[in-house]
């Protein structure tokens, strides 16, 4: 077996935990996690597969693309996928990374995903490569070729940018057109985004702000799609993105689902350690500061996702353990969603098989209380929980399809957009404004 065909093994995966795992007693220190792998797996694909495969159902409940006509450009032009690892994927014009087919072929191929949600990003729905019509349009295609709605939407909601009647006609208008399962909110938008100040929060708590929070939560319930997915954490320097306004918003509306992107964490910010009094307003823990505060408790109407969280600390157990851990811990481990942010990441499937073979250490769990990532707590993060909020039956059906089949979809069903992205200079001036900070 040549070395390029071991690294589409199981057997390749195993060996890069074991790795890993044989680095963590180097410090000295208890990591406080580590990778339940066999030894035999880097050179035995059954154990491998035995280690890092599963039955489970997968629901991804934060999943990207980006729609551009792909017209010659150099890697070096701006979009808003250049920040991301998918960005060098091998295509010519690295916007074709970023297409609506490998989309699909990297979450339904390349991954056990099952589910998946499309997610809003944080642009203005006009100058948007991933507006409400371009995500039914992908819905609809997932539909067509796996045979069921293995494709979610989000609907897009900025209460604070522009006229507020006007934005919640938006949101009426959008619920009447697609079957919209839950609203995306930005409450630091457009504030780290080129406007500075303009930005908003759900519990309506500063007075200095617009107090649009409650009228948007207002309408979400009268168009009965009570489920609301806030990003906080990945703020862009913005202290907006702080999760310390959706506890408060959840205790006056205790009927709506408020789920909380990437958990509050911040990739810039300190390690991410036990939940202390010193360190109470940092990452992960202003979520658990603001649910203890408003006495929310684990297991009620706020949730915690993991989209790109789990990414950036799968690689540093010690950090792993103290999320994962008190995320079960005070948010609940019903209450735990599976999110990746990919494509942006490429496939999900490292994500997903890393989180089946971590562990929590028992000097972590003995110490800190949290509990132990055992196979059905893992199996309600990837998807059981995600299942239960959207109200849909989980099913572990594998969606198989060709790149030919994908096409062929594609031309049946018709563009309904003439384009989408920049055409000239003035307007890649307009969509570089929005295109600073983090996704999703």
């Amino acid at each position: 077996m040549s070395r390029r065909q071991f690294l589409y093994t199981a057997s390749a995966a195993a060996t890069t935990l074991l790795a890993l795992q044989g680095c963590l007693g180097d410090s000295g220190k208890p990591s406080g996690g580590g990778y339940k792998v066999p030894t035999e797996a880097g050179k035995d694909h059954e154990a491998a597969r035995a280690a890092l495969d599963g039955e489970e159902f997968v629901f991804d409940v934060q999943g990207h693309h980006l729609e551009y006509d792909l017209m010659p450009s150099t890697r070096g032009e701006p979009f808003f996928g250049s920040v991301f690892p998918q960005v060098n994927c091998g295509e010519d014009d690295p916007r074709a990374c970023f297409a609506r087919e490998v989309f699909l072929e990297d979450f339904f191929l390349r991954s056990d995903t099952n589910m998946v949600t499309l997610s809003a990003l944080p642009i203005a729905p006009k100058g948007s490569p991933l507006s409400a019509a371009i995500m039914e349009e992908t819905r609809h295609t997932a539909e067509l070729v796996c045979g069921w709605d293995s494709v979610l939407l989000h609907a897009q909601a900025l209460p604070n940018y522009g006229p507020l009647d006007a934005n919640l006609d938006e949101m009426e208008e959008n619920a009447g057109k697609y079957p919209i399962a839950a609203w995306k909110v930005f409450t630091h938008y457009p504030d780290a985004f080129g406007d500075p100040g303009n930005a908003w929060r759900l519990d309506d708590a500063d007075s200095n702000l617009p107090q649009v929070g409650h009228a948007f939560i207002e309408k979400a319930r009268e168009l009965q799609i009570k489920t609301i997915c806030a990003h906080k954490g990945f703020g862009a320097g913005s202290r907006y993105a702080s999760p310390e306004d959706v506890p408060g918003a959840a205790r006056d509306f205790p009927d709506v689902n408020f789920i909380v992107y990437h958990s509050g964490f911040e990739a810039d910010g300190p390690p991410e350690g036990p939940y202390t009094r010193a360190t109470a307003n940092q990452g992960v823990n202003r979520l658990i500061t603001a649910m203890r505060k408003h006495r929310v408790r684990p297991n009620q109407n706020v949730y915690a996702e993991l989209g790109s969280t789990w990414w950036t600390i799968m690689r540093d157990p010690g950090q792993a353990a103290h999320v994962l851990g008190k995320l079960l811990k005070f948010v609940g481990e019903d209450n735990v969603l599976w999110g990746t942010d990919c494509i942006f990441y490429g496939s999900s499937q490292d994500q997903i098989q890393t989180l089946r073979s971590f562990e929590i250490s028992p000097e972590f769990q003995e110490r800190f209380g949290y509990p132990e990532l055992t196979r059905e707590r893992k199996a309600k993060i990837l998807g059981l929980n995600g299942a239960r909020v959207y109200g849909i039956r989980p099913t572990t059906q594998k969606c198989e399809f060709t790149r030919r089949e994908l096409e062929q979809i594609r031309s049946q069903i018709g563009a309904k957009h003439a384009t989408y992205g920049p055409r000239n200079a003035a307007e890649v001036e307009r969509v570089r404004a929005h295109h600073q900070g983090w996704p999703g």
